[in-house]
């Protein structure tokens, strides 16, 4: 995944609402977004790397979720372990996030370079951890999160790409609109699903600069990714939003979480989105 804006605790109505965008190579097995379950007999809910056998985010029947994305790199190194890994062991875990992590330091080089957020909607609590810091020497980063809107790319949390800030804006803009109206209806979502169709590079003035070529820097700076000739590009589009709507009372908590999955399939003439949803209830 390579595009991510996720709202935590901004809203009381919507305690959780994540925007994204998942690259990859075209050529690249994957299952749409469904009911699965790991070897180990945990039920997820996502779509599934066929390759490595892993995700690029995911939820439990319980409310832990994860997700990540890849830090951009000139020269990425070949690593031991698939980074879809790192969502499924924490959805098969019962740990925090942070005994999670420090766990997970141990193995940070076994993995090329991740972002990856980790939340536990039951326990309210959620975190970033990156083997690819700059602001330390190992490398390695992790810190809980507060209620915020956020935004992840290719680079750390919150670096301000264009298209990063573009559908931080675009969240902000829905979850505006949803106060407003307070509705079941999905229109609020709007903004969301035009920020993650934006095909618009960067300009270049504010193109970053992260080791890769001047053409492919363009290339990689609109939110949705079309780079055909390398078969490489926007695989799928996911908005998922946990509504509490008007089921809690003050000994229980209820949310309603809602998945919609757009997956582009292409053809030599046609872009044909594929539509998966799925909608299930969590209690506590």
């Amino acid at each position: 995944m390579c595009l991510i804006a996720f709202a935590i605790g901004v809203s009381t109505r919507w305690p959780l609402v994540i925007a994204s965008n998942r690259d990859e190579f075209l050529d690249r097995p994957t299952l749409p977004l469904d009911r699965w379950q790991t070897a180990c007999g945990q039920e997820i809910i996502s779509g599934r790397d066929q390759r490595a056998g892993g995700t690029w985010l995911g939820m439990t029947p319980a409310g832990r979720v994860a997700f990540l994305t890849n830090v951009r790199e000139a020269k990425p190194k070949v690593a031991a372990l698939s980074r879809g890994e790192l969502v499924t062991r924490w959805l098969e875990g019962h740990s925090d996030a942070a005994a999670f992590s420090a766990l997970l330091e141990g193995d940070k080089h076994r993995y090329a370079g991740f972002n990856l957020v980790l939340g536990d909607l039951q326990r309210n609590a959620w975190a970033w951890t990156t083997n690819r810091s700059v602001a330390t020497n190992s490398g390695w980063h992790s810190e809980m999160l507060e209620a915020g809107v956020y935004g992840l790319s290719n680079a750390a949390l919150d670096t301000p790409w264009p298209k990063t800030l573009a559908l931080k804006n675009a969240l902000k803009a829905s979850l505006q609109l949803a106060a407003k109206a307070n509705s079941q209806d999905e229109f609020w979502q709007g903004p969301l699903w035009t920020a993650l169709g934006n095909r618009a590079p960067a300009p270049f003035h504010l193109l970053p600069s992260t080791g890769v070529s001047e053409v492919m820097e363009i290339a990689l700076s609109s939110a949705f990714v079309e780079i055909p000739e390398h078969g490489y590009g926007t695989r799928s589009s996911t908005v998922l939003v946990a509504d509490r709507g008007l089921k809690s009372t003050s000994t229980t908590t209820s949310l309603r979480i809602d998945m919609k999955e757009q997956t582009y399939l292409r053809s030599s003439t046609d872009e044909i989105p594929a539509i998966c949803s799925m909608s299930f209830d969590i209690s506590w």
